[in-house]
């Protein structure tokens, strides 16, 4: 039986999970409509999070969709990008996981030397160099005056460290062939243009917001990626601002982070002198003056990308 029979409309709605949109191909394949809901857009107060099971979660997202069908409230849905879009997504991430994960494996390194007290000679002036392994590698030999377990230690850290570096450069020659398909090459050609945007920054904003002309304005950018402040409104003379929302994809804000400290240390002047205002009025909002930069720099992505896959034209919207 079709799912449709006897039926004129079966909506469904289930909250966005680390399980993807394969449930909502599905559904739509059978005619049903579906809806993926986002968690952070569904009001729930401190006591209703302590008590979260799957049978309140469903109860929730069953008002919803009443709310929605009868009084037409709208859904707290999050865009379904469509399929080239997700695989391009899993290359990205899987780059900024492996870098991740590497940055660990140093710490580790670190953090043995340090539980060892043993210091980087100063002849070495940088760490992770050629010369840097080369010594750390000479730790491993039997005349280093370790002992036996943190010798071993350091061999299994030094050789994860070297398959990730492997994994690494890997990914970057992935990441290099994305960015010169058809889908990307206009958009990162514009955007590596910008100061203190590389191709991991340019591909990272272009695969995980995917269709920018979904946005239409700096407002809905800058609240997507989540570096607009949150608001604490009551009554009419009440106007408390606090942290950012911190929504949207934490992987963009990363690397606007990192971009942003890239132009403050030597980007534009009209860049820099807005960062110098936010600071200049208070020394310890040196935070504020790094995200004042990173919702620029987002805008200003926003608008270059969006000329540019329009004179590609080859997105292809999820219907």
């Amino acid at each position: 039986m079709h799912p449709r029979e006897g039926a004129t409309r079966i909506v469904m709605a289930y909250e966005a999970s680390s399980l993807g949109f394969g449930l909502y191909d599905e559904l739509k394949e059978a005619g049903i409509e579906c809806h993926v809901l986002a968690p952070t857009k569904m009001e729930s107060s401190p006591q209703q999070r302590k008590t979260k099971t799957d049978e309140r979660d469903a109860k929730k997202i069953l008002e919803i969709i009443r709310g929605h069908i009868l009084a037409g409230n709208e859904m707290p849905s999050v865009w379904v990008p469509d399929p080239e879009t997700r695989d391009d997504r899993e290359v990205v991430r899987a780059r900024l996981d492996v870098a991740d994960k590497l940055s660990a494996v140093k710490i580790q390194i670190q953090s043995l030397l340090k539980r060892n007290s043993l210091r980087r000679p100063e002849k070495l002036k940088s760490a992770w160099t050629q010369k840097h392994v080369a010594w750390l590698e000479g730790l491993t030999h039997n005349d280093s005056g370790l002992g036996f377990g943190t010798v071993e230690a350091l061999k299994t850290l030094l050789h994860q460290k070297t398959a990730l570096e492997m994994e690494v450069a890997q990914l970057d020659e992935a990441l290099i062939a994305l960015s010169e398909t058809l889908r990307y090459a206009e958009p990162v050609r514009a955007l590596l243009k910008e100061y203190g945007v590389g191709l991991m920054a340019a591909l990272v904003f272009l695969a995980e917001l995917g269709d920018l002309s979904r946005f239409s304005n700096r407002r809905e950018i800058g609240a997507y990626l989540g570096v607009v402040p949150s608001s604490y409104e009551s009554g009419e003379n009440s106007d408390k601002k606090g942290h950012i929302t911190r929504q949207g994809p934490g992987r963009i804000r990363k690397v606007l982070c990192q971009s942003a400290w890239a132009i403050i240390r030597g980007g534009n002047a009209e860049e820099r002198s807005a960062y110098a205002r936010v600071v200049g009025r208070n020394p310890k909002h040196k935070k504020i003056g790094v995200v004042a930069l990173m919702r620029r720099l987002g805008i200003r992505m926003w608008h270059i990308g969006l000329e540019a896959q329009k004179k590609s034209r080859c997105f292809k919207v999820a219907a």
